[in-house]
């Protein structure tokens, strides 16, 4: 089995769109969610947070991005920033084969479904184009990104919500560590529109804090009030290791396990006992023991159900012994981006040896894990292995082991 390393990262996210832009962002405490007057125009929308990409984004042909949707826009920048982090811009190695694709999103450009939406209330045909389906189908993001960067490698479309990113580079790592590619291109993106915060206030767990959205979303408080979704794009590089040395390449860390699985049980109710059998079968994976894992970074969403769920299984898996802190407290939850953007943030973390706390956890639920939950300016700690979890709807969870390589 090969060794697998993270060779490049590139992200646009609520936080920044580079790695010295978030970690400045993360070290300042700084919450990038805001009220988007959009989501007031909504009848009945409760929710009126939301945390958007700020950063400008790369001007590129219109014949390049007229089938991508902002989710393919976002996972194009990121990629691009990625490919160049990792020395392969205009590399053979891109078409050679030797790279392959796996990324996620929860479902495409949901501003394309708003003509599909049109098409079926107006029962005109005009109300779609040529590249509606492609912008929402829901591999539109790694085969548009195949097509932008001229990858002939095998793509792995994992549109899995909010596992999506965190899917990608799993499955990314087994390529790569079975052989079947040198190089892996891995992420996940997701745009943010209302028809996103739409879905969650529909169920009643988004967010209402719209008067101070500074304060919001709030995982593991016993104030918390749910979901604050977020947008962005994170792209890992993850290569065979003696390929990476072999070429000079830098080397940011290295994967060492990961895990996936499906409770199978209830499509939004979480089960905690199949977090707990993810977390340990990536343990498992990496051979390695809890107290081996120096620091948690969990999902840790602000729902009620989902942050006892996970909480709970953290706790039986570590103890109290863990670091754990959650990047959604500072901007949102960012569907499918999210185990892209967590996992490069937490290797960025790793590599400060610096941890970010939890924002806005005054008062941890007493129905959560008793963990040991970062709070106040952060924590300096070295930790040569860490995690980072994920969880879906429909049940699926995964976990990610990074290892700090010096």
């Amino acid at each position: 089995m090969s060794r697998v390393v993270i060779t490049g990262m590139g992200m646009y996210s609520p936080l920044g769109s580079s790695a010295g832009e978030c970690m400045e962002n993360l070290k300042a405490l700084r919450n990038r969610v805001e009220v988007m007057e959009m989501l007031g125009e909504y009848s009945g929308m409760l929710s009126h947070v939301a945390a958007p990409v700020k950063s400008e984004l790369p001007s590129y042909p219109r014949k390049k991005t007229r089938t991508m949707g902002r989710v393919g826009i976002l996972a194009t920048a990121a990629t691009e920033k990625a490919i160049a982090d990792a020395g392969l811009t205009d590399s053979p190695l891109l078409s050679d084969g030797s790279t392959g694709i796996a990324y996620g999103s929860s479902g495409g450009s949901f501003n394309a479904m708003t003509d599909c939406a049109g098409f079926v209330t107006d029962r005109n045909v005009t109300s779609l184009n040529a590249t509606t389906y492609v912008s929402m189908m829901p591999h539109t993001v790694a085969v548009n990104l195949a097509i932008f960067f001229g990858i002939h490698g095998r793509i792995i479309a994992t549109s899995t919500a909010c596992t999506s990113g965190s899917q990608g580079i799993g499955y990314a790592y087994e390529c790569i560590r079975s052989g079947a590619h040198r190089i892996m291109v891995a992420g996940g993106a997701e745009e943010l529109s209302p028809f996103t915060v739409g879905v969650f206030d529909a169920m009643f767990v988004a967010s209402q804090c719209n008067d101070s959205p500074e304060l919001t979303p709030k995982p593991f408080d016993r104030k918390r009030d749910g979901i604050v979704v977020g947008e962005g794009a994170g792209t890992l590089i993850l290569e065979d290791y003696e390929h990476a040395v072999a070429r000079g390449a830098k080397i940011y860390g290295e994967i060492v396990g990961f895990a996936t699985n499906c409770d199978a049980a209830h499509i939004t109710n979480p089960s905690s006992e199949y977090m707990e059998k993810c977390m340990r079968t990536a343990l498992s994976n990496a051979g390695l023991k809890p107290e081996d894992i120096g620091y948690v970074n969990a999902h840790g969403t602000g729902t009620s159900s989902g942050d006892i769920a996970e909480s709970t299984a953290t706790y039986r898996v570590f103890g109290k012994n863990v670091p754990v802190s959650t990047l959604k407290s500072y901007m949102g939850h960012t569907l499918g981006a999210a185990g892209a953007l967590e996992a490069e943030m937490t290797l960025l973390m790793q590599r400060q040896g610096w941890f970010a706390p939890n924002l806005n956890l005054t008062e941890p639920d007493p129905l959560c894990g008793d963990l040991d939950y970062i709070t106040g300016t952060g924590r300096t700690l070295s930790a040569e292995y860490a995690m980072s979890n994920n969880f879906a709807f429909g049940g699926v969870n995964t976990s990610l082991i990074f290892r700090l390589m010096k």
